[in-house]
């Protein structure tokens, strides 16, 4: 089809039909349609990174620590988080470009290259350890690890079929509910109310212990809220979608409810695996198999545990789909090709062979056995967290740029919220060096 002599393509096509349905509702006045037509990039993106990795990372902080300082501070990362994610949101519905196109165009090739090649080697080591959560989930109910991480792949490949990101997105929000079977899981373990408000009011005293563990899990739950992936996702999902400025203020709700709902499934992680801190239990004799849900079985009950189990094969699932699809979106931008699911897959073969490819490599490397699982997990977080404050500054750079942002360009107190984020991510990654140099120190005695 063509419309003022320039050919429309399939993807044009695809993406006008569901702007017309957005135009229609906004024009009826019907809110709550509005708002559902308009959901997803926020809400996948937050629960996308309450990935494998994120929960076993929240995990371990309770089973550690407890119930105090940590469950706050999971919130904080949360509205952290809702800084950043707003920003890519912003930025994706004003200028119809990803995050890597833009800094390809803004930045020059040598810092789009490195931005998208950062990304390409953090995604296929966070790939590796959603494979290994929904291996972990899986093994509870007795599924072999073949079967298991072959249905991880399958449901990539599923999810990509049909050229229409409409449906990518509804098959990804159908997974992204599933996330809050762990806060069932951490009410079902009856916390003590008084030392919930005591959380939250007092904000404890950091809590005593080795350093090392606390810098180390401090750094890996800060890497489990503000990832790179995460800007390269929503922008462009935001772009794909079709999202324009006038959808602004549907997208910053997406992005909050996308924040709460994570907020309360990381919690709801911290608390499950709390009861194992008041039974003694030490975290670092979990690191492979079952281990969590096992303890758990025997310290809260069956229930408790099958609940946990699920949830980390949620987890992992549905960070398989987002994940893979931010590496593909990275790449398409990078190469100039074809980078939407409203393309066929005939249409734009190396953004569906990225999508499936890098799962599938993944998931070949999660069979081989023997890896310490928990360790990998933890330190997946903790590498995303070292690359993300250049990311960062490239986004709030773009986010202020009024050239191409114009009156939705970043607020003097916007910047200072997002230099704030950059701040705690760039002390976080700080913490990890500590954590690395006192590892050394300590092998060396």
């Amino acid at each position: 089809m063509r419309v003022r002599g320039e050919v429309l393509t399939g993807e044009d096509l695809q993406r006008s039909h569901d702007r017309a349905r957005v135009v229609d509702a906004r024009h009826r006045r019907r809110r709550l349609a509005l708002w559902w037509l308009l959901i997803g990039p926020g809400v996948l993106a937050m629960l996308g990174e309450n990935d494998g990795p994120s929960m076993l990372s929240y995990a371990a902080t309770g089973a550690t620590y407890g119930i105090g300082f940590f469950l706050p501070f999971i919130v904080l990362t949360f509205l952290a988080a809702y800084v950043v994610q707003e920003m890519a949101m912003r930025v994706g519905a004003v200028t119809h470009r990803g995050y890597g196109e833009l800094v390809f165009q803004r930045f020059g090739r040598f810092w789009g290259w490195l931005s998208a090649g950062d990304l390409v080697v953090t995604n296929f080591v966070t790939l590796i350890t959603e494979l290994i959560a929904v291996r972990v989930g899986a093994a509870y109910f007795g599924v072999p690890p073949l079967v298991a991480v072959g249905a991880g792949v399958a449901l990539v490949v599923f999810s990509v079929a049909g050229g229409r990101y409409w449906r990518w997105e509804r098959v990804a929000l159908s997974l992204a509910g599933l996330n809050l079977v762990f806060l069932v899981a951490g009410v079902m373990t009856h916390p003590d109310p008084a030392a919930l408000a005591g959380a939250f009011a007092t904000w404890k005293p950091l809590p005593g212990g080795s350093l090392q563990t606390f810098l180390l899990l401090l750094a890996s739950d800060i890497g489990a809220t503000v990832t790179p992936w995460m800007i390269f996702f929503q922008q462009s999902a935001v772009v794909d979608k079709g999202m324009t400025p006038r959808d602004i203020p549907e997208g910053r709700l997406d992005t909050l409810a996308g924040a709460l709902l994570a907020a309360l499934a990381g919690c709801g992680a911290l608390l499950a695996a709390a009861v194992l801190f008041e039974h003694h239990v030490d975290p670092a004799q979990l690191q492979a198999g079952t281990g969590f849900a096992q303890a758990l079985q025997r310290w809260a009950g069956a229930p408790v545990a099958a609940l946990f189990s699920i949830g980390l094969i949620e987890a992992g699932a549905l960070a398989l789909l987002t994940i893979s699809a931010s590496t593909a979106y990275a790449v398409g931008e990078a190469v100039s090709g074809a980078h939407s699911f409203n393309r066929r897959i005939g249409e734009a073969p190396l953004f569906y062979a990225l999508n499936v490819g890098t799962a599938a490599l993944a998931a070949a490397i999660v069979l081989i056995p023997g890896a310490p699982l928990l360790s990998i997990a933890l330190n997946a977080n903790l590498l995303a967290i070292v690359l993300m404050p250049a990311a960062l500054v490239f986004l709030i750079l773009l986010a202020s740029d009024r050239e191409i942002m114009g009156t939705q360009a970043n607020r003097s107190s916007t910047n200072l919220w997002a230099a704030g984020v950059t701040g705690l991510v760039a002390f976080a990654g700080s913490a990890y060096a500590v954590v690395a140099f006192l590892a050394t120190v300590g092998g060396t005695r």
